[in-house]
C-alpha cells in the first residue's frame, strides 16, 4: 500500500517490473552526481594544492616563463584527479548493474528478506518516480560481498562485529537516491524510515549502510536517525592509486533496532 507523508507530496511503494528502466537511470544519475563533489573535495586537500602549485611552477619554468604551460601542467594534474574520482564511482555503478540490479525481480522481489521501494510525486498531474531505497537482508552469519557506496560500496562479508547475536541477521541499506528538485522535503527521511520499519518487521538486529565521504548530506540524515560510524576504509575495488589520489573514504554506519 502506498505510504504518504504529512504534506501529501510523495507516495512510497514497492518496486514493480515496469519501473526497471527509470530505476536504473535514477540509480546511475544518483551515483555519478557524487563525482564533482569528490573531485572538488580532493583538489582542496592541502597535499593536492601543493602538488598542483609545484607542477604549475615546473611548467612555467620549463616553458620559458610561459603562463600557458603553467596552466597546462596544473590542469593535467586536476584532470588526473577527476579521472580517479570518476573511475571509482563508475566502477561501483558497473558492479551493481551486474549484480543485484541485473535481476531486480530475483534479488529483491523473490527474497522475503530483501526489498526495493520507489517514491512517487505528482508532477503536473502525472505520477513520477523521484526516489528509491533498497534493503538486502543477511541471516545467520551469511557471508557475501557488501557494496561500498556512496548511496553503497563493497566490503567483504558481514559486519565488523561478526555474526549477529542469536543469528537475528541484519539489513544492508543501499540505493538511497532522491532527485535533486525533491530534496529537503523530508523524502530521504521517509525512505530511511521505510527501510528501518522493514528491518524491524523481519526481526533484524540492526541496519547498516555504507556512505562515501563526499556524501555529507546523507551522513547528516543518518546521524539524525541515530546511525553511528563503525568503520572507514578506502577499499573501492579500483586501482589503489586511484583511491589514494581521489581521497574517497567509505564510511560504514549502522543503527541498532
Amino acid at each position: 500500500m502506498a505510504q504518504k507523508n504529512n504534506f501529501q507530496q510523495f507516495s512510497i511503494r514497492e518496486y514493480r517490473p515496469s519501473d526497471e528502466h527509470v530505476i536504473r537511470s535514477l540509480f546511475r544519475d544518483g551515483i555519478f552526481e557524487h563525482v564533482y563533489p569528490a573531485f572538488f573535495r580532493a583538489m582542496c586537500h592541502p597535499d593536492h594544492v601543493g602538488i598542483a602549485l609545484s607542477i604549475s611552477m615546473a611548467g612555467y619554468v620549463l616553458g620559458g616563463s610561459s603562463y600557458f604551460q603553467a596552466l597546462l601542467f596544473g590542469s593535467a594534474w586536476a584532470g588526473l584527479i577527476y579521472y580517479c574520482c570518476h573511475e571509482i564511482y563508475e566502477g561501483y555503478v558497473l558492479r551493481r548493474l551486474s549484480s543485484d540490479m541485473a535481476d531486480i525481480q530475483a534479488h529483491y522481489l523473490d527474497n522475503p528478506d530483501n526489498a526495493l521501494w520507489v517514491a512517487e510525486a505528482d508532477v503536473k498531474g502525472m505520477s513520477k518516480v523521484v526516489g528509491m531505497v533498497a534493503v538486502t537482508g543477511k541471516r545467520g552469519g551469511e557471508d557475501s560481498d557488501r557494496f561500498e557506496d556512496r548511496n553503497g560500496s563493497v566490503l567483504g562479508g558481514g559486519s565488523e562485529f561478526g555474526q549477529d547475536v542469536g543469528d537475528m541477521g541484519y539489513g544492508e541499506m543501499s540505493h538511497m537516491v532522491v532527485l535533486f528538485p525533491f530534496r529537503r522535503r523530508n523524502l530521504g527521511s521517509q525512505l530511511t524510515g521505510k527501510a528501518l520499519d522493514f528491518c524491524k518487521d523481519r526481526g533484524f538486529s540492526r541496519l547498516v549502510v555504507d556512505v562515501s565521504s563526499p556524501q555529507t548530506a546523507a551522513v547528516s540524515l543518518y546521524q539524525k536517525f541515530g546511525f553511528v560510524q563503525t568503520s572507514s576504509h578506502r577499499n573501492t575495488h579500483n586501482n589503489r592509486l586511484f583511491s589514494k589520489l581521489a581521497r574517497i573514504n567509505v564510511n560504514q554506519m549502522e543503527k541498532s533496532i
